[in-house]
């Protein structure tokens, strides 16, 4: 059967679709992305702008015109936490039904960390206990348990896209303006650190998200990230321009100014949690989705 996910976050509204089946995991049959750019669309009091609704709309019209190519998908639409958290959430959720029918949902920050959390595990399969961590646009999640469902899973907010409208105003961003970046992640991480600590240790630790792909790609370790290697480039890119930025090996022109507080949120949660380094994994939040949609129609 075809199933679709439709993925609308602070950079882009992100359509996949999947041949999934009982004995072979989901295999892909179409992709598209549509920009939505949000980063800098949220006004102080949290709504998002006009312009950026009208974006929002855009891209999904864009998605759902491409879906008709493959009618029988059944679709997930899902608005990440930008649009979920979005004091004018229902404006927004409004607009899009009006304009493509397509009625926006979302999950709840810890319910977007159990769902990554399956994809990861199934990617992973095998029984080892497994460490999550997901930086996104508004929030980071971090999940950690031994079954396909996690013991722990919380969504704080330390957003790359959020951090960087609140410390990081300028770049080149000054020293002072980093340190601000890292006290703050430090002490709302704090709690989780307490409580990973009583925990037995994760035999994985497993990084997903546009946002660990990028500094795995920049530091040159692909599927793996070090925090070593992080700590050293922190200062370089406090020294760049976004465009300098959007130089760098696998970062794109849209996700260049947030990239610094990406960098100094992950280095800061690893020294947190004492992990030295952490891979990869390609599957995140949408591939969840698609699984737990599957096996609701299965059973």
């Amino acid at each position: 059967m075809l199933l679709a996910v439709l993925d609308v976050g602070s950079n882009s509204a992100h359509l996949q679709i999947v041949q999934a089946g009982s004995r072979k995991p989901p295999q892909p049959v179409f992709r598209l992305k549509a920009p939505t750019l949000l980063a800098e669309s949220v006004t102080p009091e949290g709504a998002l702008t006009p312009d950026g609704i009208d974006r929002v709309v855009e891209a999904v019209a864009c998605t759902v015109e491409a879906l008709r190519e493959h009618p029988s998908a059944d679709l997930i639409p899902l608005a990440t936490a930008t649009i979920r958290d979005a004091t004018n959430n229902a404006e927004i959720r409004r607009r899009v039904r009006e304009a493509t029918g397509v009625e926006l949902r979302s999950l709840s920050g810890e319910d977007e960390a159990r769902v990554t959390f399956l994809a990861v595990r199934r990617w992973l399969s095998g029984p080892e206990g497994l460490l999550l961590l997901d930086i996104g646009g508004m929030s980071m999640e971090i999940a950690a348990g031994h079954d396909e469902r996690p013991d722990l899973a919380v969504s704080l907010p330390l957003g790359a896209g959020l951090l960087t409208r609140r410390f990081l105003p300028e770049h080149p961003a000054g020293r002072d303006a980093v340190e601000r970046v890292s006290r703050h992640v430090r002490a709302v991480v704090h709690p989780v650190a307490a409580q990973l600590e009583r925990r037995p240790r994760a035999e994985r630790i497993i990084g997903t998200s546009k946002t660990f792909k990028q500094l795995a790609r920049m530091t040159g370790e692909d599927n793996q990230l070090t925090r070593r290697a992080l700590r050293g480039w922190v200062p370089r890119l406090a020294e760049m321009s976004p465009r300098q930025r959007a130089k760098l090996p696998g970062v794109a022109p849209a996700r260049a100014r947030q990239l610094l507080a990406g960098a100094v949120t992950a280095v800061t949660v690893m020294e947190s949690l004492g992990l030295r380094s952490l891979d990869v994994c390609p599957w995140a939040l949408r591939e969840g989705l698609l699984l737990r949609r599957f096996n609701e129609l299965k059973g």
